[in-house]
Order: structure tokens, then sequence, then C-alpha cells
């Protein structure tokens, strides 16, 4: 069952198929399916990327048959490949698992390289913000990035999957981390702590972010005031069966 304290805070709302209607308000985090499912090896989703694009404009995900990482910025929608290379998304193509916002901070602010991306962000989110949208616009030292390859049916769990990654490194790149913060009582709806992608200032590299340095940059958060979760047929809002140790492990654990 869901934990009272995320019903409480972030308004969770199970949405179906019909109710699929773009309302195009800031705060609002729209998710398609949950991590639960992604893990278990749902890779085929029916909400397409036009859909999507009418719930948000900043966010990240996968694509059907787990076909590389998803990031959102400004409205576009890109698809880093096993190499880390990165191709913007076409509008019918779909996905089995996102989450987007219309990106409206309420922050903002310059930050060096004292300390680490997330402990900046922790020193500057709102208070009392269950989950946020983080944005980072600057000059990295090192990021440290994966994507995963497409797969074919049947499909396997996605610890699985995880385990061909491909990783590879950006060094003196400028560019955008995309990504979310959500509270630990989230786990099975999502990842929860922080889940960031990376996209070079050219859009042309990216992927899943495993490590990071920043030497300096534009910091930029929005602090979730609802979150409204699509189901596809047969996913239910039930995260028991999540093994925590096992996502950590699969998405990089950020301190």
């Amino acid at each position: 069952m869901l934990d009272e304290r995320l019903t409480t805070a972030l308004h969770v709302e199970a949405l179906r198929r019909s109710e699929l209607q773009a309302k195009h308000r800031p705060h609002e985090l729209f998710q398609v399916s949950t991590i639960a499912a992604l893990l278990d090896g749902e890779y085929e989703g029916d909400v397409t990327f036009a859909e999507l694009a009418a719930h948000g404009d900043f966010g990240l995900g996968t694509l059907n048959a787990l076909d590389g990482e998803m990031s959102a910025v400004d409205g576009r929608f890109y698809r880093a490949d096993v190499d880390g290379r990165v191709h913007e998304i076409d509008g019918e193509a779909r996905t089995p698992f996102a989450v987007v916002v219309f990106f409206a901070p309420t922050v903002e602010l310059s930050i060096g390289a004292t300390g680490t991306v997330t402990e900046a962000i922790e020193r500057h989110r709102p208070p009392g913000a269950a989950a946020c949208a983080v944005r980072l616009d600057g000059t990295f030292e090192l990021v440290r990035a994966r994507s995963v390859p497409r797969q074919s049916p049947p499909y396997r769990p996605l610890a699985a999957v995880a385990a061909d990654q491909h990783v590879f490194e950006f060094d003196d790149v400028n560019g955008t981390l995309v990504g979310f913060c959500f509270p630990d009582y989230a786990l099975g709806l999502e990842v929860t702590g922080y889940h960031l992608h990376f996209l070079d200032e050219a859009r042309r590299h990216g992927g899943h972010v495993l490590e990071c340095r920043v030497r300096d940059g534009l910091l930029r958060i929005d602090p979730a005031s609802s979150w409204h979760v699509e189901l596809p047929p047969g996913v239910e809002l039930d995260p028991r069966h999540v093994d925590r140790e096992t996502l950590d492990r699969i998405e990089g654990q950020w301190e």
C-alpha cells in the first residue's frame, strides 16, 4: 500500500488513458507508470512523446523497449543511445516510464565547485518540498554516465539489463543536468533520492548520470505541489516488492 505521507504531501492521483488530459499547471509532476513496473520488465507503454509534451517541458525517463535514456529540456525530448550519442525523439515514439513538469523554478542561484551538486540542492531547496525538479546549467569537470541497449521480448528485469549498461565519461564539458529528487517513502513509484540525466550544451551527448563534478553553474529548483501518475493496464500503485538495494545499484546512489 502507499505510504500515507506520500498521498498527503504530493496528492498522488492514478490516471487512466481516458483521463489523460493536459492541464499545463506549474509545479505539477506528471508521470507515466512506476519504477516498480520498470524493474519488473514492463518496457512497453502507450503514451506518445507528443502526449507527454502536453504535460511538461522538462523531465526524464526512457523509451519503449528501454531504448536509451530520455531527457527533456525546454520542451524538446532527447534520447541518449547506448554509446551516449543524443538524438531528438519523434513525437510518435512511446514511453513506458517518464516524469515531466512545466518547469517553473522558485529558486535560482549560481554555484561554484564547493561541495557536491546534491549538497547545493539540499542547502537551497524550499523547506517542506517533498519532491522537486532540478536543473543545473554549467561547466563540469567530469560527468560519468550510462545508457542501456535496446531490449527484445521476452523482456528481462531491469537488474539484468543494467548489467549490460555502457558507461562513458565527459571531461571538461558544458551542459545541463536534468533531474528530480523524491523522498524515501516514494519507493516503488519513483527513484528515491536524486535521479539525474545529462545533456551536453550541443545536445549531442548525454545519458543517465552516475557521477559528476561541477566547476560552476546556474542551479534552478522547482518544488512539486502535486503529482499525477498515469497507470498502464495491469500496473498498480503497490511498492511493497521493490528492493531498495537493487534499485540503488541499478540507478546509482547519490549521497
